[in-house]
């Protein structure tokens, strides 16, 4: 028989190997994702934790264009959700991509106000003067703020209104400025829209695809997050039926 001293320290490996095991299972990841995301990846990240408990997963949320510089500058996240295939492609060949650009849903812009009946309104009335400060998120750096360019420009409107645009520092912040009174309406995303928080405050119009290009939304795992299991995971996960459907509910088309 193992002497008590023998099998304490055999007890003491064993538990040393299942701590270390457990330790090197639970990594960590950032993930930078369009603000456009906020709601639906919240309850995405919601179910993996509920799949792997053991994951840390941080999600920051922003500005495409910004976060593609910060990666191309060393900022440490492991997977990049765009609103924009452009970015990624654009990191991919430059070396920054781990993985090829996936895309992984079309979005939607819409016109939204806390103020006004949106869905009655189309893009040509928003030149009426009782609309004095017309939102839309920066064409510099935030793709949904470029398709909302692009409709107004479809519809002829984009000169006009020039007098009265605000811009916003990424769609989220977009839609808290028409939220809290700064602009009486504005062009967000749709699946910001269809959040409960916005939906009981105003409606909107869903404006038709064909008055903008595509929003074709991608992600990918970057050079950082090559050897982050949970980044692949997590990648891997959005791609399940579960995700899917959280994306189809915040108005996403899934590619």
């Amino acid at each position: 028989m193992l002497s008590i001293k023998k099998r304490f320290k055999t007890a003491f490996i064993a538990l040393t190997m299942i701590t270390l095991s457990s330790t090197a299972q639970a990594q960590k990841m950032t993930i930078a994702a369009a603000s456009d995301l906020k709601f639906a990846l919240d309850e995405i990240h919601a179910e993996y934790k509920k799949a792997f408990p053991n994951d840390k997963v941080n999600v920051i949320y922003g500005s495409s264009g910004k976060f593609s510089q910060q990666i191309e500058n060393g900022a440490p996240f492991d997977l990049y959700f765009s609103a924009s295939k452009k970015y990624p492609d654009n990191l991919a060949q430059k070396g920054f991509a781990a993985t090829e650009p996936k895309l992984y849903a079309l979005g939607r812009v819409v016109l939204w106000s806390a103020r006004h009946d949106a869905s009655k309104l189309t893009l040509k009335e928003l030149t009426d003067k009782k609309y004095r400060k017309v939102a839309i998120a920066s064409p510099d750096h935030a793709p949904y703020g470029v398709r909302a360019m692009e409709a107004l420009k479809h519809q002829g409107v984009w000169e006009a209104l020039q007098p009265k645009i605000v811009i916003g520092e990424n769609i989220a912040h977009t839609a808290q400025l028409i939220e809290q009174g700064a602009a009486d309406i504005g062009i967000i995303a749709y699946s910001l829209a269809l959040n409960p928080q916005l939906a009981k405050k105003g409606r909107y119009y869903l404006i038709p695809q064909a008055m903008h290009q595509p929003l074709e939304q991608a992600y990918i795992i970057t050079q950082k997050g090559k050897d982050n299991i949970v980044a692949t995971r997590f990648a891997d996960f959005m791609t399940t039926k579960k995700a899917h459907d959280i994306m189809v509910k915040y108005g996403f088309v899934i590619h």
